[in-house]
């Protein structure tokens, strides 16, 4: 019956502001949440506590990093812990809703802050837990890249070679390529590390998750092409 209870109920201040439009043709700027400040700052913050928003529906934690991907906004710190505490209720979510948020998550302006995000308040182990397994532990002895922040490199390289409109099949693989890592790593003699076949290994786990989230048949096809040929000299 209060625009001020509507706006309370929107997942984030930056989109709880409003107009309101007299008989007049009057025109009212509405921001009991301080939609403005929030929105000047580059902060994703909740209307109300980040508990109850999350609650009513576990989608936003996943829209929380897409904002930061698309805007490159930061996360206040209450709803990063927020997210943290709560990153299983996303499975409360169905696999549509949540593939359609990491499609614009990773078509956005910043995808490696995005996914970063994902990764640090593990919601990403609940929805693409292949990336941040990739975060190999490295001893003194036996020394390789980290293929975590390689992986995200890859994909930074990749929008910078966009000319024209994202990329998402490119996207996806550049992120994905070297998921088959961790479970190819063996330890060899003299301090060196191998991963054979994880091109191999690599396209077939992109192939369960992305059946599991829904994907397209061609979708499904071309990321796991790719990521099956990321060795292969291309000319």
């Amino acid at each position: 019956t209060k625009l001020e209870d509507d706006l309370v109920r929107r997942d984030f201040t930056v989109n709880a502001m409003a107009v309101r439009i007299g008989a007049d043709g009057s025109q009212d700027f509405v921001d009991p949440l301080n939609g403005m400040n929030a929105l000047l700052a580059g902060v994703m913050d909740t209307p109300s506590a980040p508990e109850n928003s999350f609650n009513d529906d576990p989608l936003r934690m996943l829209r929380a990093a897409r904002f930061v991907s698309q805007l490159g906004f930061t996360l206040h710190e209450r709803v990063h812990r927020a997210i943290a505490d709560m990153a299983p209720q996303i499975e409360r979510i169905t696999a549509e809703r949540v593939r359609a948020e990491l499609d614009k998550l990773i078509l956005g302006e910043f995808p490696i802050d995005g996914m970063n995000v994902m990764c640090e308040t593990g919601l990403a182990d609940f929805v693409l837990p292949e990336v941040p397994q990739m975060k190999l532990e490295i001893d003194e002895h036996h020394q390789h890249k980290d293929v975590y922040w390689h992986s995200l490199t890859v994909l930074k390289q990749a929008v910078d070679l966009e000319d024209g409109d994202p990329d998402l099949v490119l996207r996806w693989a550049a992120l994905l390529h070297d998921i088959g890592k961790p479970d190819t790593k063996r330890n060899e003699p003299g301090g060196g590390v191998s991963f054979h076949h994880h091109e191999v290994v690599g396209a077939k786990m992109v192939r369960k998750r992305m059946r599991a989230l829904k994907y397209s048949k061609q979708m499904v096809d071309d990321v796991s092409q790719l990521v099956f040929l990321h060795l292969r000299f291309h000319g």
